[in-house]
């Protein structure tokens, strides 16, 4: 596909986050990328791995050779997932690991009890409560969920995740938010689910370029599916997933670039968003730019609630 083409897609939205846009540009994608078994004898890690992307994302890694521990809050909610990834690839290791990520006490004991090389950690696990909640620690539970809690857990597996990537999975709605300097915990004005889950992905964007010079040499990225029909999804926001069904993505689909930033054998440039395996714009409204020093504020921010 050529530039210009794929560039159309992404600006348009409609046409590039759907199915239409990942059948055009899978078209031009090489076929042994990522290779056969390019992951055997490697372990991964995938947070919200019961069902949706996480779910796909599991399989895909699987489907490449790794070992597959899937972290999930309910490891008794589980069975059937297991069960459906065991029969789909009866020769792969997976690992059920209990952990809720927006507890950062439980991030602190999953990531004690670990041991050995990660290479790759994806954070894909999202909520979209309809009003506002607070975690454990009494911080805004989109944060918590999508910010807080996947980076305590990377920094305290970064001995773990020396040669490894991570990655965490965002969404195309952050363009629509700028970045909440003055309010990342969503306490002033009324409070609606969907605007929290996109102001908490912004906040993934804009910090991965900082986690990414931190954390050096680990690869870090972020990446966003396009629109991927997923319970998540259906349950938080069923108008708009009954209007637009014939359009979405699989969820492995979705899952794609995520798990091909994980194993491709391609150098990549580390602190950048993706989608469709290509590096995209942070912002398209210029409303929504955010300086670096807004960006460190927060880092500052979120190391503080985390206790970095």
């Amino acid at each position: 596909m050529s530039r210009v083409l794929d560039t159309l897609l992404d600006r348009t939205v409609v046409p590039g986050y759907t199915r239409l846009g990942y059948s055009l540009r899978s078209r031009s994608w090489p076929a042994d990328d990522p290779a056969p078994n390019s992951l055997t004898g490697k372990t991964t890690v995938v947070t919200g791995a019961r069902s949706g992307l996480g779910k796909a994302t599991a399989a895909g890694l699987a489907r490449l050779g790794a070992t597959v521990r899937l972290v999930v809050r309910d490891a008794d909610r589980t069975a059937s997932t297991l069960a459906d990834l065991r029969r789909e690839h009866p020769t792969a290791e997976f690992i059920v690991d209990e952990c809720d990520v927006s507890d950062l006490d439980a991030v602190r004991r999953y990531a004690a009890g670990l041991s050995g090389p990660i290479h790759a950690l994806i954070h894909n696990a999202g909520v979209m409560p309809s009003r506002r909640t607070q975690s454990p620690q009494g911080h805004e539970l989109t944060l918590a969920t999508h910010v807080l809690g996947p980076l305590l857990l990377t920094d305290l597996l970064r001995e773990h995740l020396k040669d490894g990537r991570v990655v965490f999975v965002a969404s195309g709605g952050m363009y629509t938010q700028r970045l909440p300097v003055d309010d990342p915990e969503f306490r002033n004005g009324t409070y609606r689910g969907a605007t929290a889950y996109a102001r908490s992905k912004r906040i993934q964007v804009a910090l991965t370029p900082v986690l990414a010079a931190e954390l050096a040499p680990t690869f870090i990225a972020t990446m966003h599916p396009g629109w991927s029909q997923t319970p998540g999804l259906t349950d938080s926001l069923p108008l708009f997933t009954n209007l637009t069904r014939p359009l979405l993505r699989t969820p492995a689909q979705g899952a794609d670039t995520t798990v091909w930033l994980a194993a491709t054998n391609r150098t990549l440039p580390t602190g950048n968003f993706w989608h469709d395996r290509q590096i995209r714009p942070t912002h398209y409204l210029p409303r929504t730019q955010e300086s670096e020093a807004q960006r460190q504020h927060l880092w500052a921010y979120c190391q503080g609630a985390v206790g970095l």
